[in-house]
């Protein structure tokens, strides 16, 4: 499969051009680059800015691009308004040449065989041909797959309805829960500072105003919450934020308790999590005491985000997205 850029801009010069092209045109020509490593030093000098993770995808395309494509195997692109994909196969080697885009002058020639609609292709082909990558393999099945519908025009494997909308529901699962992985990374990645913000503007987004302590000596409450924002009127939340791997303790629980006056109520967030005796001390506290970890802590965020204010997003900017729903 190879990319005819976002949205499927190139799809068409694609066709009538008879070719398939990528960019990184600043690494120049690479007909007689030949090892990983030189095309890495040319994307590295290219880009001094690029992250080790970004340049490794790069090269790794461009020497898919360059040096492993050969002449005779199958290629694939996708016009993503059409819902169509485009299938041919490569006839000639890889040269620098912009005839298809002056922005992707990484260049291979195509004969190209003909169309295949998306909506012949079972569920499992549709999901392993949706990867964003601009070049990637695709798996013999879902090749075969390709030409025969292409061949005869019809679904190469039929499904019941059922099965495909239990395969797409599984895939979205999926989707939801690496996206809440990523950003539990995200939160995890904040500094302490910014932590402490964001739980307090998780706080403000229930309607309670805050006051964040300083840093330094903090008597035992980094944020204090409540309707006046001076802790006179009822509730007043008390609230520890602890930002390291480890986890916390009975001690730790007893400690934070300590300070508190009978008619506080506590949060302790951890997002080191806490052990099964700091839960039990929690649920035993002479006043109410909620335990906060890093998995409370994103889903509040998930509930409350579109009430957060714009400096608290900010802290971890997040993009929605929506995904069909079965009935």
């Amino acid at each position: 499969m190879v990319r005819a850029e976002r949205d499927g801009r190139l799809f068409d010069a694609f066709k009538d051009v008879s070719a398939v092209a990528i960019g990184w045109n600043e690494v120049g020509d690479l007909s007689h680059v030949k090892t990983r490593k030189a095309i890495a030093d040319l994307v590295a000098a290219a880009w001094p800015e690029m992250k080790p993770q970004s340049i490794a995808m790069a090269t790794g395309q461009l020497y898919r691009f360059v040096n492993e494509i050969d002449v005779g195997d199958m290629i694939v692109t996708y016009n993503p308004s059409r819902r169509v994909y485009l299938v041919g196969e490569v006839t000639g080697p890889y040269r620098y040449d912009t005839l298809v885009d002056p922005e992707d002058a990484q260049f291979r020639p195509v004969r190209w065989h003909g169309e295949v609609s998306r909506d012949l292709l079972s569920v499992e082909s549709r999901n392993s041909l949706g990867s964003i990558s601009t070049l990637f393999r695709i798996s013999n099945e879902v090749a075969a797959e390709l030409k025969k519908a292409m061949t005869s025009g019809q679904s190469a494997k039929p499904e019941a309805t059922a099965a495909a909308e239990a395969i797409e529901d599984d895939l979205f699962k999926s989707m939801e829960s690496r996206a809440r992985e990523f950003i539990k990374d995200k939160v995890n990645a904040l500094t302490w500072d910014d932590m402490q913000e964001l739980v307090a503007g998780l706080l403000r987004s229930l309607g309670y105003k805050t006051r964040v302590s300083e840093a330094g000596p903090d008597r035992g409450k980094d944020i204090v919450a409540s309707p006046d924002g001076f802790g006179f009127e009822s509730p007043r939340i008390v609230v520890e934020v602890k930002h390291r791997k480890g986890t916390m303790g009975a001690p730790d629980v007893r400690s934070f308790l300590g300070g508190r006056h009978p008619q506080d109520t506590g949060l302790y967030v951890s997002t080191g999590g806490f052990t099964r005796e700091a839960r039990y001390e929690a649920e035993r506290a002479n006043i109410p005491l909620a335990l906060m970890d890093l998995d409370d802590l994103v889903k509040s965020l998930l509930e409350q985000y579109d009430k957060l204010d714009i400096e608290t997003q900010q802290l971890v900017p997040l993009k929605r997205i929506f995904v069909p729903a079965w009935p």
